[in-house]
């Protein structure tokens, strides 16, 4: 690239790339990068790719859209002269690059990607997992992202989520892998699941979207049935009493079971609940 020529284009011959998932913005990033532009120009030149209506954003939104605050004129650019699916496969392996990247983006980012390698006819359909398989858009895709073949297919089962429940994952409510697991729920599911959550205001954990899964593969997940499985206490919900082993050790013979202290201590609690009975009775 670094022989390639520059070309300087009015602002107004760009356009952002059709059906851009990269929507979210790092605001102090943003600020930083608006800074810099101010101070030094754009610097790295924008990549485009030629159209029928202008220049396609490829790589370079952001700076783009500062040029337009600071009113600048025109922007230095690459211009490149890529198929449809050449100018999706690259606007996808330049911005996925970015350091901060939503579960959301980065799902519909693979799933662009995906069906562009398909349509090249490059590779076969990501559900095929037949051993012997010669091409694999999945695998291709592995072959030069940061994730493995796996964790992809992953990431575009989140695609399968109702945009309610894809929030959830982008704001953390909802963690990654159940997420990939209600994502096999039907759309009446997930609406009840949706429902259920915003009444009962909790979340699913892994087991409980795993069960959700599993019944819902059998049809037997209703909204019923939905109901009584968040309904259930997780085990990070219920309370303890920390307690140092070493304070156990000191009131115990050496090398006890952990498990023969915890009924030792139980025992020893209840007389004391006992006494304290007695006491409240005597001071009556």
């Amino acid at each position: 690239m670094s022989n390639e020529k520059i070309e300087y284009l009015n602002l107004e011959l760009l356009h952002p790339f059709e059906s851009n998932p990269f929507q979210s913005v790092d605001e102090k990033e943003y600020d930083e990068l608006r800074d810099s532009i101010i101070d030094f120009g754009i610097i790295t030149p924008l990549i485009v790719n030629k159209s029928d209506n202008g220049y396609e954003i490829i790589s370079g939104h952001r700076r783009w859209q500062i040029a337009k605050e600071l009113n600048l004129e025109s922007v230095p650019v690459y211009v490149r002269e890529f198929s449809k699916e050449e100018a999706v496969i690259n606007f996808v392996d330049c911005n996925l690059s970015r350091e901060k990247i939503l579960p959301s983006e980065k799902a519909r980012a693979y799933k662009m990607k995906h069906d562009a390698i398909k349509k090249q006819g490059a590779r076969t359909d990501l559900t095929s997992s037949h051993v012997g398989t010669k091409f694999r858009s999945d695998e291709m895709l592995a072959e030069t992202m940061p994730d493995s073949r796996m964790q992809i297919q992953r990431y575009i089962r989140l695609n399968n989520l109702q945009p309610a429940l894809l929030d959830m994952v982008d704001e953390k409510r909802i963690a990654f892998i159940p997420a990939v697991e209600l994502s096999y729920l039907t759309e009446e599911e997930q609406c009840n699941l949706i429902e259920t959550i915003e009444s009962e205001d909790c979340t699913p954990s892994l087991s409980q979207a795993q069960r959700m899964h599993k019944l819902s593969d059998e049809k037997k997940l209703t909204m019923d049935t939905i109901f009584e499985i968040m309904q259930e206490q997780k085990a990070n919900q219920k309370e303890y009493v920390k307690i140092p082993v070493e304070t156990f050790k000191k009131y115990f013979k050496k090398d006890m079971p952990p498990k023969k202290m915890e009924e030792i201590t139980e025992k020893a609690l209840a007389r004391y609940a006992m006494v304290l009975q007695k006491q409240c009775q005597w001071e009556r």
